[in-house]
């Protein structure tokens, strides 16, 4: 899990030291970089590329995009490390569709939780005068679209391999991405096409890394490892860009981290 959000944090620096070229575009090779891998290992392995639940994989890939291209953008407006908790806020979005969708129950003290990290962002958005507001609300757009994810995948169940519920994903991205790029093409230069093509490499890296770790320890010694990602980005945020983050800054993600490790955890205990 360590290395897993490690790559998530270079992946989201890389993206962060692209912002001249468009959301879409970035989209667009985050993904077909990453097709490399998921074809190879369907093909290798003899997993059927189309699934079985086609209607739904292709929902999942709709959604899974919006969220990403929302991420992106608000990666323009926000720093790295705030741009990235407030799209952790996606779980509080899936209960919330959970319950509707799903016909699923949230505790009474898993909204407490929930409580706790919306509150971060209140706190973010209410005492941080250095936040974009725009970006917020890019950023606030694909935790919601995100937490969509989680449920549309819960009802693809384990009918479909992951990788090809992954690859449906990539495949989506790539056609949208690549179709509404057409437009604002910004030809890379130089060390920009390595960039791009890397961020398919530790996407899929931080793919791997977390799959594995969930199939060798237990939910809650390992889902909580999973916000690691913020702090990384944060450091990588404040050493390769020079961001600054104000005390409400670091308050507000920390609730938010907070409130959403604890709902983790709480949620392991109830299923054991």
């Amino acid at each position: 899990m360590l290395i897993s959000t490690l790559a998530f944090a270079c992946m989201n620096s890389i993206v962060k030291q692209l912002i001249h070229i468009s959301a879409y575009q970035i989209v667009f090779f985050r993904s077909t970089s990453s097709l490399i891998f998921t074809f190879g290992f369907l093909l290798k392995h003899k997993i059927p590329i189309l699934g079985k639940n086609k209607k739904l994989l292709v929902v999942r890939g709709i959604v899974g995009v919006t969220s990403m291209t929302f991420f992106f953008s608000s990666v323009k407006y926000l720093p790295i490390g705030t741009a990235v908790s407030l799209r952790y806020m996606a779980p509080i979005f899936a209960a919330v569709f959970a319950i509707f969708l799903l016909k699923e129950r949230v505790k009474k003290l898993q909204w407490i939780f929930f409580s706790m990290a919306f509150a971060g962002v209140i706190i973010i958005k209410g005492l941080d005068t250095q936040i974009n507001s725009y970006g917020l609300l890019l950023a606030f757009i694909s935790a919601l679209f995100s937490g969509l994810v989680y449920v549309v995948i819960s009802k693809i169940g384990k009918g479909d391999h992951p990788l090809v519920i992954v690859n449906y994903f990539m495949v989506i991205a790539a056609l949208v991405g690549g179709s509404l790029s057409i437009a604002d093409w910004t030809t890379p230069i130089g060390i920009e096409w390595l960039f791009l093509f890397s961020l398919g490499v530790f996407g899929f890296l931080g793919q791997i890394y977390m799959t594995k770790a969930f199939q060798i320890a237990s939910n809650t010694q390992v889902a909580p490892l999973k916000y690691l990602e913020v702090i990384f980005t944060v450091l990588l945020g404040i050493s390769l860009f020079g961001e600054i983050y104000t005390f409400w800054s670091l308050i507000g993600i920390g609730m938010i981290i907070t409130g959403l490790i604890l709902n983790v955890i709480y949620k392991a205990k109830q299923s054991n």
